[in-house]
């Protein structure tokens, strides 16, 4: 019966990952936040991989609603090279928070990974949201291939903000490119994109440091959470680039400051 319990939350894990990774909304936070209430009976150790392979799901979904831009073996010459420019400019854009993960996941782990620190970078990014997007600017870049090796390393950049939870990785992306001049629909792409090398790496980082050692109950977990979040990521991924397409991002900035404010106040006063 217990095994049946662990396997029921990490679906409900599964579809949080699925819907929050993509949206600009903390997909790490809503994890915290979700298994405070959901608490698995199994090692904090084996969660905090949980949180981390379980995006696993959410990547091989990118991979495929988007494997026609992102196949660099193409046959025009032309469209094989601009793949190839992406590529190099997505791992520019990787190289800032793989560092700083590298250097201070330990202390991040410790310090950070708790409902203050979500609930807090929740609201602070909120503001940042609607403040960014009262500005309303005309973005300078519209197309992919438009951005510059220089503007990928200054998206990386601001990835490095998400490295602390309830920031999102995409939320700090998308504001990072929308603030250094693109559109709405190019930052979320390359948010998108930005994200495989990112959680690839942090995947098989942390499966180096478990030894790749699991009892069949968490390999259990871990098919089940990183399955569900792969079929919700399509719909996800899909709703916000048709959403962003006639709205702005405000109303992400307005959830994540609701949302915040009452972790805040659970946490203080329940």
């Amino acid at each position: 019966m217990m095994e049946i319990f662990e396997i029921i939350k990490a679906f409900i894990l599964g579809v949080v990952q699925g819907i929050t990774e993509w949206l600009p909304i903390s997909s790490t936070g809503h994890l915290i936040i979700i298994e405070d209430i959901f608490k698995f009976n199994l090692s904090d150790s084996f969660v905090n991989t949980f949180f981390v392979l379980i995006q696993l799901g959410s990547i091989i979904a990118v991979v495929v609603l988007f494997f026609k831009k992102l196949n660099p073996f193409k046959r025009e010459e032309k469209e094989r090279n601009d793949t190839i420019n992406l590529w190099l400019k997505i791992a520019v854009a990787t190289i800032p928070a793989g560092i700083a993960g590298f250097l201070f996941e330990e202390q991040i782990d410790t310090l950070l990974y708790n409902s203050v620190t979500v609930a807090i970078m929740l609201i602070f990014y909120g503001v940042i949201f609607i403040l960014l997007e009262s500005k309303n600017k005309k973005p300078l870049t519209t197309e992919l291939p438009q951005i510059s090796f220089k503007l990928a390393l200054g998206i990386g950049l601001f990835q490095m903000l998400a490295l602390v939870p309830g920031t999102s990785r995409s939320g700090a992306t998308i504001i990072g490119a929308v603030f250094l001049g693109t559109s709405r629909y190019i930052a979320s792409e390359f948010s998108f994109f930005l994200a495989i090398p990112t959680m690839l790496g942090a995947s098989f980082y942390k499966l180096m440091k478990s030894g790749f050692v699991f009892s069949s109950l968490e390999i259990m977990v871990l098919v089940v959470g990183s399955i569900t979040a792969f079929v919700v990521s399509l719909w996800a991924i899909k709703f916000l680039l048709d959403y962003i397409k006639n709205h702005d991002f405000k109303v992400f900035g307005y959830y994540r400051i609701i949302l915040g404010l009452l972790v805040l106040f659970f946490y203080f006063f329940i």
